[in-house]
């Protein structure tokens, strides 16, 4: 996106995976937008790694099936888009379906492809079998040129990041790997950095002196979607806080970038994450809290437990419910607590960041009915609506000294303008080469430090976990992160 130097583009993109749920619902819809809006090179082709026994014709049917349920796509440009594919029937651990890879790679509609984009739609335990075996086919090869592109979670703790690190980097330089979090793809959060950095209005608030703390807030009404095989050994700190919720604080916290570049803006969310005060063991109950959801109503539905769900081990105190404490020792965050919470089976989806902004220092209003103020906020929402708000006092019109909350509305989008999927930037940015939305391995690293405490302390901890029931805003216990008696979680954008 800010990148000055642009690679060339890639005359090949390999889909491993490409007949998983990933792909499906998320890879090709964006890709297929490209497509839509003129963005894919001419040359780009596509190859389609899958275990199905499937053909090219079968394969393009299924991408014209797909696509026309999910984005009511037709006519000449799907057609276009699905005979961009071919289609190689292969597992994932035989080093001959990446012999047939390359031959596919080479075929004379393709060319001989000089710049290849892998992209990993499969589960974490598959990356290392994938990486090594496009080295023993001779895909990793010249060192440099390809790219790869890894879903998360990168690791799962931090020694396993290094050890994959470690892999990627025996075959790959650190510039071939896009380590994607759709997050950074949504136009809220990439509109953040605007937000702060090019309103005078804005940025002489955005600290201690006028902050009294930041809550992020990613909540989900949904369970765990026939995911228990992977969802019941990493849990809510793994699947959604040590990546998601983690950039999200590294973009609220960070300092101005000297340049709008991928590595000057990564430099700066470093420096955020090794600024988090350690967390040490017996200060873990003060700091983060977990707890799994039981039975309960979600809208009109009743819906089974987490330990009923299909899959999940008998008695498993796997969190799907995290509310974690962080603070930030720097020159502008010194003091301010970071909220962050996650969870499945809540009231409803919704994905923001609020910042409450401190009382004023003299209390003007004491004699009157406004002696007990609301606090003003700073309001972004990133889903299910795309806004950005202030919430500030006004009087009510009358002879009595009333007040109600006016918002200052600084929404990016007109009603007539259609919103973009995360995958669509980002799978764009792959294309073009810019690694400025995609995370360097020290972010992965210093993120895996900051929650390590947790993980190690839980990990000792396995017979008991706290409940919530489904459907409402997770357990009250939570409560007990706060450090002021007047703080509570906001639930409403």
């Amino acid at each position: 996106m800010f990148d000055q130097e642009i690679p060339l583009p890639p005359c090949n993109f390999v889909i491993f995976g490409a007949t998983g749920n990933l792909a499906s619902n998320k890879l090709l819809p964006a890709l297929y937008r490209l497509e839509l809006a003129g963005k894919l090179p001419e040359g780009l082709n596509f190859v389609a790694f899958g275990r199905r026994e499937w053909d090219d014709a079968s394969w393009r049917d299924n991408v014209k099936a797909i696509l026309t349920k999910k984005v009511n796509a037709e006519g000449p440009t799907l057609d276009r888009f699905a005979s961009r594919f071919d289609y190689l029937r292969g597992e994932l651990n035989d080093p001959q379906a990446y012999v047939d890879l390359k031959a596919v790679l080479c075929k004379p509609k393709l060319g001989v492809c000089s710049n290849v984009v892998f992209y990993l739609a499969i589960k974490p335990n598959d990356f290392s079998a994938v990486i090594k075996n496009l080295d023993g086919a001779g895909l990793s090869k010249p060192r440099g040129l390809h790219r790869i592109v890894v879903e998360k979670p990168f690791g799962v703790d931090i020694e396993s990041a290094q050890m994959l690190n470690q892999l990627l980097h025996r075959y790959f330089d650190e510039k071939q790997v896009f380590r994607i979090d759709h997050y950074l793809g949504k136009e809220t959060v990439q509109n953040l950095l605007v937000f702060r950095f090019a309103n005078t209005l804005i940025e002489p608030l955005w600290n201690r002196n006028y902050i009294d703390h930041v809550q992020i807030t990613v909540a989900e009404d949904v369970g765990i979607e026939m995911r228990a095989d992977y969802y019941d050994k990493a849990g809510a700190l793994r699947d959604m806080l040590q990546n998601h919720l983690m950039q999200l604080l590294t973009l609220v916290g960070m300092e101005p970038p000297p340049a709008l570049e991928a590595d000057a803006l990564i430099d700066e969310k470093v420096k955020v994450l090794r600024s988090i005060r350690p967390i040490s063991k017996r200060s873990v109950h003060a700091h983060a809290f977990r707890a799994q959801y039981k039975a309960g109503q979600s809208g009109a539905e009743q819906v089974a437990g987490y330990q009923d769900e299909a899959g999940v081990e008998l008695e498993s105190v796997t969190e799907t419910y995290i509310a974690a404490k962080f603070y930030i020792d720097n020159w502008r965050w010194r003091g301010v607590p970071f909220y962050l919470r996650t969870g499945k089976r809540l009231k409803k989806s919704l994905s923001m960041i609020a910042l409450r902004l401190r009382h004023p220092p003299q209390q003007l209003f004491r004699e009157t009915p406004l002696e007990t103020l609301e606090p003003n906020w700073i309001v972004l929402s990133i889903q299910p609506e795309e806004s950005m708000h202030l919430e500030i006092h006004a009087k009510q019109p009358g002879l009595d000294m009333d007040t109600r909350v006016v918002r200052l509305n600084a929404s990016f989008r007109t009603a007539d303008e259609n919103p973009l999927d995360a995958y669509e930037t980002l799978l764009l940015d792959v294309i073009e080469g810019d690694r400025t939305l995609f995370i360097r391995f020290d972010e992965v690293e210093w993120a895996w430090r900051v929650v390590d405490p947790i993980l190690k302390y839980w990990a000792q901890e396995r017979d008991f976990i706290h409940t919530y029931a489904a459907g409402g805003w997770g357990p009250l216990e939570a409560n007990r992160l706060f450090d002021g008696e007047d703080t509570e979680w906001r639930n409403e954008v």
